[in-house]
């Protein structure tokens, strides 16, 4: 926590009184600023006061007197329609911005710089995998935003600080000064739509990102996507425009279409990281993750060689793909988070020699999308109420075991894959189904199967030094 003096001796209004809210309303208010906040959940409202702020409702406040409305970026601005608090806000002609952008400007003439990274899918890992680069390096980093602490939890500004932050749609909605040191845009797909009104406003709002760049800026922007590499194309002058793609080579950019990660500039490569080594980065969505990383270490001043080992130490994020363990020459990987097809195909993708595990409450659909990776799979081993249905789809395609509870998968598939014959065997955790019919939620599902793993003789586990 650190004071923001940007407002001192002004009248801020603060709605919504969630972890982020309640930082930046202290920031303000160390910083000299008359913070009125308030929101609309009784329970938060009294969580507020019992941590000390002091709460107004908003409601008996004089919006004309209030130089700032700083909205949380779970409130509406826009779509379905703007919250009240935004209305009387506008009608009072009082700017409404998110800490975000508070912290942007407390940030403004500090000489630290901002990382910002945005997009529909992969920007938590990107963030995460920055952090680990940069630090690997030595440099001085701090790491939040929309993953981990809220920016008013990191520490305040000085020269050479490194401030890595995932942005939502949100956030950035929110934040009209927006102008990083590094603007990433991973990809775009349609999400959010009943909070932007289309995908037109949503691909609008995350352009943002560069709008406001500068001489001596970057700008990294996947273009794997119509709607991301137009806004590669609109990006003109102002920052250095680096252009990322995992499913071609560019003749100026980074690419990894191959696993091999190439720095081009004018048909001239400066340099190449085999990204297929990297026990963290599986996958062709996670080369563009490694790229990301790559163009924003570089533009930092770090070398390829040092971002190259970096990338070989990242653990990953819990729960995602994270290799957690070996036994002799067998990998685990923990992929909770994959609660439906579409995310279990990233992992089903990445690897050839799978022991699956998989089952808990079905999303529509299933796994019939997955058909396409059963080759992959050596076998299955099936838990949880979907466990009958996923066998149906199997049956004949796939040589599956019906283990009912996530310990009985482990043992089963941790037994069959010491003994496979093909290279490279993995016990995958990558269920395609929600958790709720035998755990709390998908963390509690991916700690149990570290657990289960811990337990097995001869087995080293990641935090011993192995990936």
């Amino acid at each position: 926590m650190f004071a923001v003096p940007q407002f001192a001796g002004k009248r801020v209004a603060m709605f919504g009184l969630a972890r982020s809210g309640i930082s930046c309303a202290r920031a303000l208010a160390l910083g000299g600023a008359e913070v009125f906040a308030w929101d609309d959940s009784e329970p938060a409202v009294e969580k507020a006061r019992a941590e000390g702020l002091q709460v107004t409702n908003l409601h008996t406040v004089d919006f004309k007197t209030l130089s700032a409305l700083v909205l949380s970026p779970g409130v509406p601005l826009t779509h379905p329609e703007p919250h009240w608090t935004v209305v009387k806000a506008r009608a009072a002609g009082v700017e409404v911005i998110g800490d975000t952008e508070v912290f942007a400007r407390a940030v403004q003439g500090s000489g630290a710089k901002i990382v910002a990274i945005t997009g529909t899918n992969g920007k938590s890992t990107t963030t995460a995998l920055i952090g680990h680069v940069l630090k690997q390096a030595g440099l001085d980093v701090d790491v939040g935003g929309n993953i981990g602490q809220a920016v008013f939890n990191l520490r305040a500004p000085v020269r050479e600080r490194i401030y890595v932050l995932e942005l939502s749609s949100f956030q950035i909605d929110l934040m009209p000064g927006l102008s990083p040191d590094v603007g990433i845009l991973t990809n775009l797909t349609p999400d959010h739509l009943d909070r932007h009104g289309n995908m037109e406003h949503y691909a609008e709002v995350k352009a943002r990102m560069f709008a406001k760049q500068r001489d001596g800026q970057t700008a990294l922007v996947g273009v794997d996507d119509d709607w991301s590499s137009a806004i590669a194309d609109k990006v003109h002058g102002g920052p250095d425009l680096r252009r990322v793609s995992v499913v071609r080579s560019l003749d100026s950019g980074i690419s990894a279409s191959d696993g091999i990660l190439r720095d081009v500039r004018d048909g001239a490569a400066s340099a190449e990281i085999n990204l297929r080594a990297m026990p963290a980065l599986k996958g062709r969505h996670n080369w563009q993750n490694a790229c990301m990383a790559y163009g924003a270490a570089r533009a930092m001043g770090v070398g390829a060689p040092a971002i190259a080992a970096a990338m070989q130490s990242f653990p990953g994020l819990a729960h995602r793909m994270q290799q957690v363990a070996t036994l002799g020459p067998v990998a685990f990987v923990n992929d909770s988070k994959a609660t439906n097809a579409d995310a279990a195909e990233k992992a089903l993708a990445s690897y050839s020699n799978i022991f699956w595990i998989a089952g808990g409450i079905a999303k529509t659909g299933g796994i019939e999308p997955l058909a396409p990776y059963f080759d992959r799979i050596s076998k299955a081993y099936l838990i949880g109420v979907a466990a009958e249905e996923f066998a149906s789809v199997l049956k004949g395609k796939v040589d599956f075991e019906m283990c009912e509870t996530l310990a009985r998968a482990v043992q089963a598939a941790a037994r069959d894959a010491a003994t496979a014959t093909k290279a490279d065997p993995v016990v995958l955790l990558s269920p395609a189904c929600a958790s709720f019919d035998q755990y709390k939620n998908f963390e509690v599902r991916g700690d149990a199967f570290v657990e289960v793993i811990a337990r097995l003789p001869g087995v080293r586990m990641a935090q011993e030094g192995n990936t």
